[in-house]
């Protein structure tokens, strides 16, 4: 059965005044490799998914 997204919804949240604390560019805390792979493999996936659709 095709999967079909019809609204995509990404919110994003600022610090304005800046973190000394955060986390600088590439670095990621705990598991944030994980969350990487696997958002990685969703992108792929739809990807693929959106090339199919246009070679129809």
């Amino acid at each position: 059965m095709p999967l079909e997204i019809r609204e995509l919804v990404i919110k994003v949240k600022v610090n304005e005044g800046g973190n000394a604390n955060a986390p600088q560019g590439g670095q990621v805390g705990e598991g944030g490799e994980d969350k990487k792979a696997i958002i990685n493999e969703c992108l792929e996936q739809v990807m693929d998914i959106l090339q199919k659709k246009k070679e129809r």
